[in-house]
């Protein structure tokens, strides 16, 4: 049974230049689509991908990439919901391309499902609260 997953992968420098894609389609026949890249020449990248694949090759791809040095962690852990700062205003559901943040029309509270979520980090400025954070920069 196929899983997907979504990840977030943050390349030192010395693997920027290396086919590391190629080989989880070749050798682990993974599919992928890039939700978010951020490269910066000589220093470090960083992909947030959607995977689709068999569990044990998603698990053996996964073992490739930290044997390579790659920091593999999946997404929810880089997106942080507050609820605590939370107003349930509800802006931040009409930026949501992918659905992830909606409006519970019973309780009049946003829900947040992070398996939905692309960080495309179009809520963070909609907050007036700043109940949304991404982490993805390990600096």
């Amino acid at each position: 049974m196929p899983v997907k997953k979504r990840v977030v992968l943050h390349f030192p420098r010395i693997l920027l230049d290396k086919p590391i894609m190629s080989r989880l389609v070749k050798d682990y026949d993974l599919e992928f689509s890039i939700l978010r890249a951020m490269v910066t020449p000589r220093e470090r990248g960083l992909l947030v991908l959607e995977l689709l694949g068999y569990e044990e090759r998603y698990d053996a791809a996964m073992a490739y990439l930290s044997d390579l040095g790659v920091d593999v962690q999946p997404l929810d852990q880089d997106i942080v919901r507050h609820e605590e700062k939370c107003i349930h205003c509800g802006a931040c559901t009409s930026v949501c391309p992918a659905g992830a943040l909606s409006l519970d029309r019973e309780t009049m509270e946003v829900v947040f499902n992070p398996t939905l979520c692309v960080a495309c980090e179009r809520c963070i400025p909609a907050c007036p609260t700043n109940a949304m954070e991404v982490h993805f920069d390990d600096d």
